[in-house]
């Protein structure tokens, strides 16, 4: 009876995960690029990208705390032993954190010159990306129908930038003072910072025994500083004579803490969901992607563009299926590893917030 429960409880849970993998997925690139194509001022995205890194810091903190039951000196003392003591750590997060800021910054860029779904589709290049380099820096091997779904995921991103690029979609960026070209190499370069910065953060993750909440805060204290660099670089004049907050909305706000807090969101989420969960979570994100922008934006979807984001939707599910295994001892050696692996997967997965991953 139990076990019966159970077995209903985790497979509600199970939908939810999907239900809220999906929102979020979706919901952060359409609500940004609703707000950059809007009329009148526009909010400086340098300042929302500092302002995302903040909150993230601070939520990370108020669950320290929570995890502390409310401790300050327990948690000073923790955060000053993690942050400051062991520097050299902190150190190492450095980098990942500058590749983060830049790639959160190029989003900005690659969905204000996009449209919403040719964004969705082709970041899922960030996958191959993320292989490539797990392959080369991790050592980790690919199944055969991982290999075959990177081809066609390259091959379907390929054929939506071809449709892209001499359809009508080009047409409707340039009227509207958008750069295509622009938008297309701010999400190229985002998605091999994604797959770069992604497994050389595991690498570290892997000799550490710091938890996923203190990893993301020191990841916020670097994120945090180089934001305001790249914001007082690009944006530095204009906000000291407007205001960090110009041109924030309701619904800029709404971006931001979706920026913020989507991704810690998903981060709890993803213990209930397996990799095939996510891969569908993916998929069908895409799919609600391309239809909300139909209606928001206007979008033309021909059989062209169907195609590719077809082969890229079935690419990213197959990527996603567990490996063929050879007995059933490899089977429960896997099921083990997975419940053990649960927080790594978690950790791996979290700093990937902006746009999930």
């Amino acid at each position: 009876m139990y076990e019966l429960l159970n077995r209903k409880v985790n497979k509600k849970l199970k939908y939810i995960s999907l239900a809220i993998l999906v929102i979020q997925n979706a919901s952060l690139i359409l609500s940004i690029r609703y707000v950059r194509t809007l009329p009148g001022d526009h909010f400086y995205t340098t300042s929302a990208v500092v302002m995302a890194e903040v909150l993230k810091v601070l939520t990370c903190m108020v669950i320290i705390l929570i995890q502390k039951r409310g401790n300050v000196k327990s948690f000073i003392s923790l955060l000053y032993d993690s942050i400051v003591v062991q520097y050299l750590d902190t150190l190492k997060l450095a980098v990942p954190s500058l590749i983060y800021t830049l790639q959160n910054n190029l989003q900005y860029v690659a969905i204000s010159n996009l449209p919403a779904a040719t964004f969705q589709v082709t970041y899922q290049l960030k996958i191959l990306t993320t292989a490539l380099f797990s392959v080369l820096m991790l050592r980790k091997s690919l199944s055969k129908m991982q290999w075959i779904s990177l081809v066609l995921l390259f091959t379907g991103v390929a054929i939506v930038q071809v449709e892209q690029e001499s359809g009508k979609q080009k047409e409707a960026v340039i009227t509207t003072n958008q750069n295509y070209f622009k938008g297309l190499v701010s999400v190229i370069i985002s998605c091999l910072s994604s797959g770069f910065a992604g497994v050389y953060f595991e690498k570290i993750l892997k000799g550490s025994s710091a938890s996923v909440w203190m990893r993301n805060i020191q990841l916020g204290i670097f994120g945090t500083l180089l934001g305001l660099l790249g914001m007082w670089w690009n944006d530095g004049a204009a906000i000291a004579e407007k205001g960090f907050l110009f041109g924030y909305t309701p619904m800029v706000w709404g971006v931001i803490f979706n920026q913020a807090f989507g991704g810690l969101l998903v981060a709890v989420v993803v213990k209930y969901a397996d990799n095939i969960l996510k891969g569908f979570a993916t998929s069908f994100s895409i799919i609600v992607s391309t239809i909300t922008s139909v209606y928001l934006f206007g979008f033309h979807v021909d059989l062209i563009f169907t195609l590719g984001a077809g082969l890229v939707i079935g690419a990213v599910y197959m990527y996603s299926l567990p490996k063929p295994n050879t007995s059933t001892s490899s089977t429960s050696t896997s099921s083990s590893s997975h419940s053990k692996g649960g927080d790594s997967e978690l950790d791996a997965f979290l700093p990937k917030s902006v746009l999930v991953k």
